[in-house]
């Protein structure tokens, strides 16, 4: 199949699951209104995408991200969801030439705390296998765009699970301290919240000297998994 076909036939699986059954609401999971909020469940869209992946998974890789560009390039939530699937299943293959391509798709297809987190398990894989790599991300913590900045910081989620670029995890997180925008502070709440799992002495420190400053709801998040006696010492202001 060329690359048309690969597209007309994931369009074509889709077509046979959609059914009232196997939709759900997403309004529900957002505050901005959206301008499709029914769709297929993740389920059910992932199982066609991994039906359609068989199809295409001997290709070479940038043949593979050529067919995930035309898939973001449709619009449809369904289409990027699984643009971003075949993109991570790829992480073995990345170079470091991809990330060009992974900025771009970052600044035209996401839109929203999903796609943006979907996305940053893309990126975070390309960092942890480049680390190099992460200068380019944090110039993203000055977009005046929400989602790059959101971006910045959760996509040092998956480096950090492997023992990497934590100074950048903390270097992230203060840059984007005070940001103004509550998914942007949840995002790199998140962050450190992972990070803590990995390196709790570190984060205990960072949070203990920036609890004051902090918004509340980066540091509940920062703090989440934390014993009750610390969690509540984080949270007294001095």
């Amino acid at each position: 199949m060329n690359m048309d076909e690969v597209v007309k036939t994931l369009f074509k699986e889709i077509k046979a699951v959609d059914k009232p059954a196997n939709r759900t609401n997403y309004q529900r999971f957002f505050k901005e209104k959206l301008e499709h909020p029914v769709g297929l469940r993740t389920p059910i869209v992932r199982g066609v995408s991994n039906k359609v992946f068989k199809t295409v998974k001997s290709r070479d890789k940038d043949e593979i991200l050529d067919i995930c560009d035309q898939l973001l390039a449709s619009g449809r939530r369904y289409t990027r969801f699984v643009a971003f699937e075949w993109a991570q299943k790829l992480e073995k293959q990345y170079t470091r030439k991809d990330f060009a391509r992974f900025e771009r798709w970052l600044n035209k297809y996401v839109n929203d705390w999903a796609s943006c987190d979907q996305f940053c398990g893309v990126l975070g894989s390309l960092l942890a296998t480049f680390p190099d790599l992460s200068p380019k991300r944090s110039k993203w913590t000055a977009s005046k765009n929400m989602w790059f900045r959101r971006a910045s910081a959760v996509a040092l989620i998956v480096p950090v699970t492997r023992g990497l670029l934590l100074k950048d995890v903390f270097k992230t997180a203060e840059i984007l301290m005070t940001d103004e925008e509550d998914l942007v502070q949840k995002g790199y709440g998140w962050m450190l919240k992972v990070a803590g799992d990995y390196f709790f002495d570190d984060l205990h420190k960072f949070v203990m000297k920036h609890k004051n400053r902090m918004p509340r709801t980066a540091l509940r998040y920062a703090i989440e998994k934390w014993p009750a006696v610390k969690r509540k010492q984080a949270m007294k202001k001095d």
